[in-house]
């Protein structure tokens, strides 16, 4: 009985063994672990403290990277503010992503001396080289910008980002020559439209017109789909005369861009040029949704309402444009046209006299000056402004025919000849360079009146009326009835209203802002362009685009746009 008593009892010392053996492995692991972590903390610290090597300085760029790109800056900037203090200022991108965002504020200078701060950590790193020649840039350093991007440009000879703004910087220095060779380079490293489109106002600003729109064209073909290079190659053709053309490619950006205003301004005074008031008031609606104040776009209405013959309506909206951009002479020239053909002779004096202290050099200005002169009965200063309107316009036989009608009424006959003789050597001129050339018909019927009182009508061959003279929409200045003897005010007025129609063959004055390209000549289409407009040398021409442009009366001013 004992034997199976402890044959019985044997099993349960058994079990009772197994079960104490798991806890005491639990707990000796747990001790293992706890020894090993402690092992590994400490040779964390001994790595910190013996190897400063170690690429510490980065530990947070990625968060620095995340926070720039949501645009998160006072978050990012506490990060680099954590991460600089940690590393003593050497980490690269920290003071690189905090100079990018100096610049986004606005605060130019002090990103500069950041960049200069990343080209000293790294100075093989082309990218902070770059970023320290685009501050100068801003800060228009064009010349110190220019070595730091020849710099950059030996570390990485084919970044298309350098030669284009090496382009960028030789144009606002007027080095022509340079800036085309460095947009021809980054165009054959990477074709963009960027660069397309100032490699044209590079051409434009050496009166090089055949080349820019050569350049256009083929920019157009690599990228046609772009509205901004469609609208720009439409205005050239469109200040070239091509009006089929200007027609064309204004149409394809309206077609990608129903909103595009540019080319919607552009396409109204196509037609307001041509006499469709109405059409052009229209489209000038749909561009008013765009840019309400815009002054092209009210100086383009207003002499809208000019041709039409609503004067008040006219100076109203020439009014607004004139607030929206008081030192605007082309504004200044129509406020003044208008109030001569309403015969408020001061106020056209008063115009025109701070047009003229805006824009000397304009000969038409000086010649309207004197037909209000004249009406205020000042013969002395009128004589002075018609003697500077001759010196100054050497293409414009109105302003001699003008000036010869008012030395005629004041009896100097032989002045009078000189000036028609130089009328018609102008006229002459204006013949052999466009056979197709077609003059106004008050230029021509005054030009008849003038030569018979002068005995010498039998040249006049040109002043013969053309076949299609009819058809041609009148200057809203002029009154087509009978009008009194030569030499009245009438008749001084109906000559000041021929240049008004004159004014579209004219040289545009160089007066063009700083960086501006040269004006371009119209040369109207033999077989499509309708004949010379008869609407104010005033009335609008769109503008292009805001950058360095040509610059016309009726185009869009600079700045705003």
């Amino acid at each position: 009985m004992a034997d199976e008593e402890i044959s019985a009892a044997l099993p349960v010392s058994t079990e009772a063994k197994k079960r104490r053996a798991p806890k005491e492995l639990y707990i000796g692991a747990l001790l293992l672990l706890l020894l090993l972590s402690t092992i590994l903390l400490l040779c964390r610290r001994c790595a910190r403290l013996t190897s400063p090597e170690l690429p510490i300085v980065e530990r947070r760029n990625w968060l620095i990277h995340q926070h720039y790109i949501r645009k998160d800056y006072d978050t990012c900037k506490a990060i680099i503010k954590e991460q600089l203090q940690e590393t003593n200022g050497t980490c690269e991108y920290g003071i690189y992503v905090q100079a990018l965002i100096m610049r986004l504020e606005g605060k130019i200078q002090q990103s500069l001396e950041l960049f200069q701060s990343c080209a000293i950590l790294n100075p093989s790193s082309a990218d902070n080289l770059k970023q320290v020649a685009r501050s100068l840039f801003l800060l228009g350093k064009h010349k110190a910008a220019i070595e730091f991007y020849h710099e950059a440009a030996r570390l990485n000879e084919k970044d298309w980002e350098i030669s284009h703004n090496l382009g960028l910087c030789y144009f606002f220095i007027k080095d022509l020559k340079h800036a085309e060779e460095q947009l021809n380079i980054a165009l054959r490293i990477n074709k963009h439209d960027k660069t397309f489109m100032m490699l044209g106002k590079v051409h434009l600003l050496a009166g090089e017109t055949d080349k820019a729109a050569e350049v256009l064209r083929t920019a157009v073909e690599f990228s046609p789909e772009n509205t901004e290079l469609l609208t720009t190659l439409g205005l050239l053709f469109l200040q070239l005369g091509k009006y089929q053309k200007a027609f064309e490619h204004l149409g394809n950006a309206l077609t990608f861009d129903p909103n595009n205003y540019k080319a919607i301004l552009a396409a109204g005074s196509m037609m307001q040029t041509h006499g469709d008031f109405d059409v052009a008031m229209n489209k000038y609606r749909v561009a008013a949704c765009a840019v309400p104040e815009s002054p092209p776009l009210w100086n383009n209405i207003g002499m809208c309402f000019f041709g039409k013959k609503k004067y008040v309506a006219a100076i109203s909206c020439l009014k607004r444009a004139h607030y929206m951009s008081p030192f605007d002479w082309k504004v200044l020239y129509n406020l003044g046209l208008v109030h001569l053909t309403m015969q408020q002779f001061a106020s056209a004096f008063h115009f025109l006299s701070a047009a003229i202290n805006l824009n000397p050099r304009v000969g038409e200005l000086y010649m309207l000056l004197a037909v209000a002169l004249t009406n205020l009965e000042d013969v002395e200063n009128a004589t002075r402004a018609y003697e500077q309107a001759a010196t100054i316009d050497e293409s414009n036989p109105l302003v001699n025919l003008n000036f010869a009608i008012f030395l005629y009424n004041h009896g100097d006959k032989k002045a009078t000849l000189d000036q028609y003789q130089e009328m018609e050597r102008k006229v002459n001129l204006l013949r052999d360079s466009n056979s197709t050339f077609e003059f106004d018909p008050e230029l021509m019927d005054m030009a008849q009146k003038m030569g018979a009182a002068l005995q010498v009508t039998e040249g006049l061959a040109w002043t013969k009326p053309a076949k299609d003279s009819k058809s041609k929409p009148s200057s809203a200045a002029a009154t087509n009835a009978p009008g009194p003897p030569l030499g009245t005010n009438q008749a001084l007025g109906q000559a000041m209203s021929s240049a008004a129609s004159y004014g579209k063959s004219l040289q545009q004055p160089a007066g063009a802002a700083e960086g501006s390209p040269a004006p371009l000549e119209p040369e109207p289409d033999a077989e499509r362009a309708p004949s010379p407009p008869t609407g104010p040398p005033g009335s609008p021409k769109p503008a292009e685009s805001e950058n360095p442009r040509p610059r016309t009366s009726k185009r869009k001013s600079k700045a705003e746009e």
